[in-house]
């Protein structure tokens, strides 16, 4: 690590973090979007106009801020102005609906709450008085600004909680996770650390800013001193400009990206196509190893592959210093910090970049064991050489895109359909998105024929978000159960239907 990235990394908060990185090169940009290019000096400049429009409002430190914006500039200013308020900011994935929505904003007592307005068809405000919401402003193109001299000292703990992200597990609803500066920073750094980035990298974020991997990102480039190129929505082939105009070095995402960047590549075969592409990076679902070999064929580039989730976002991660059968067939190695124990097959983990708990104080009870390891519900066991292999997952979510979803959840609402006696929801392996929704039923007797877009219509309609709708669904006469409970065996149905 180079010495202003470990200088930076001393860093207490993400505000002092961003201060510091606009002091040593404020003209050098940071993030580029369409014709647009925001440099770090007018990252900070503008993060602190917007914190004074919030102060205005009545953002105050520790006021709950949501906000369910896309991957954009005004997005990360918005996020960067509650750093400098020191406000508690809990990011909503943009394609949530009501369900979820409704759900984050109680558990979480949100004073404010940002939205895109109408984005991609869909009215973000509307939804945002259906729910009554408290404090709705618009936050797509326009920001609250204010004069910076009205603003209070910014925040000298980074310790303190001022993150809610969400995840699902293996109930029906999220789980709010909390996480402070320090925590996100260690992930970031240690991230940057692994990969081997450089200030004359070009990133890329084409993934929803909203998740724990956007604070993480900005976490680099702050760190480090290079650009990312920011998709508010990606898709192929039309990102690919972009890509090359800017001419992106390192891109990522989940499996799903890797392999939509790798069919496009066969549609081109012997013409890069992106040339200055060095290295991809990500996690969120399994890797195949022969993923990773086509990858390095085809696309001529390096894939790293990482282990992450939102109570932690950086775990283990592929180096390009590894060995091609390392980066094929394990997670990475931890960074310093972050300690890993095998108990009884499962991974547990304790380190300063692990979140603090949750929201509910007994599903923290529940998650770290009498030594302070977090437990991570995954299976797996560590190299020789300390390098990461995961085989399993004990808890019940199916992982989609780099997606949590909760299969609980779809089971709960399947079983309100008036032609369904019982269902079980499963995750069956998919090249592409890492894993498919699988539903399987049994019919109340004398039901008809049910189908699979009679399903998603009607879990459409109770509110189900489109990424977890089912992709496939089988009817059998019963559901293998076994153990004293009669618990659905879920393995067998993946094993039947894969």
């Amino acid at each position: 690590m180079n010495e202003t990235a470990h200088a930076l990394g001393r860093s207490p908060t993400l505000w002092e973090l961003t201060r510091r990185r606009a002091d040593l090169t404020p003209d050098r940009p940071v993030l580029l979007q369409d014709d647009r290019a925001l440099s770090f000096g007018e990252l900070r400049d503008g993060a602190e106009t917007v914190a004074a429009g919030l102060f205005e409002r009545g953002v105050r430190p520790g006021t709950v801020v949501a906000w369910q914006l896309p991957t954009r500039i005004e997005t990360v200013l918005l996020s960067l102005a509650l750093a400098r308020l020191g406000a508690v900011q809990s990011p909503v994935i943009p394609f949530h609906r009501d369900r979820e929505v409704a759900y984050v904003l109680r558990e979480s007592k949100a004073d404010f709450f940002a939205v895109p307005g109408v984005w991609r068809g869909f009215d973000h405000a509307a939804m945002a008085r259906r729910l009554g919401a408290r404090g709705v402003f618009e936050a797509y193109g326009d920001l609250p600004r204010g004069d910076p001299s009205i603003l209070p000292p910014p925040p000298a703990d980074g310790t303190s909680v001022r993150w809610i992200h969400w995840t699902s597990g293996t109930t029906a609803d999220p789980k709010g996770v909390l996480h402070t500066d320090r925590s996100l920073i260690a992930g970031g750094s240690c991230l940057a650390h692994a990969l081997r980035l450089t200030a004359d990298d070009i990133g890329s974020i084409a993934f929803p800013y909203a998740h724990i991997g956007g604070v993480d990102y900005l976490v680099m480039l702050l760190m480090y001193g290079f650009p990312a190129v920011l998709f508010e929505r990606f898709a192929l082939p039309g990102a690919l400009a972009e890509y090359r105009r800017h001419g992106v070095t390192t891109a990522g995402g989940s499996t799903a990206f890797y392999s939509m960047l790798l069919a496009e590549q066969r549609e081109r075969p012997g013409r890069p196509l992106i040339p200055t592409l060095r290295l991809l990076a990500g996690g969120g679902a399994p890797r195949p190893p022969e993923l990773y070999h086509a990858v390095v064929r085809e696309l001529g580039c390096e894939l790293a592959h990482g282990y992450g989730m939102t109570e932690a976002p950086m775990i283990t991660m592929g180096s390009p210093g590894d060995t091609p059968e390392h980066l094929a067939n394990t997670e990475g190695r931890p960074p310093p910090g972050m300690e890993i124990r095998i108990t009884d097959g499962e991974v547990r983990l304790r380190g300063e970049a692990v979140c603090r708990g949750y929201l509910d104080p007994a599903l923290t009870a529940e998650a770290f064991d009498e030594d302070g390891f977090l437990r991570t519900g995954d299976l797996g066991r560590l190299t020789p050489d300390g390098h990461l292999v995961l085989t399993g997952r004990l808890k019940d979510i199916i992982i989609r895109k780099g997606e949590n979803i909760s299969a609980r959840e779809i089971e709960d609402l399947l079983h309100a359909h008036p032609a369904v006696a019982e269902a079980s929801v499963v995750g069956l392996p998919d090249p592409v998105r890492g894993e498919r929704v699988c539903a399987v039923v049994v019919l109340r007797p004398a039901a008809g024929p049910l189908t699979l877009p009679a399903v998603t219509a009607f879990l459409r309609r109770r509110g189900l978000a489109v990424h977890k709708l089912p992709e496939r669904l089988e009817t059998v006469a019963e559901l293998p159960r076994g153990g004293s409970l009669r618990k659905v065996l879920k393995q067998r149905l993946r094993e039947r239907f894969s």
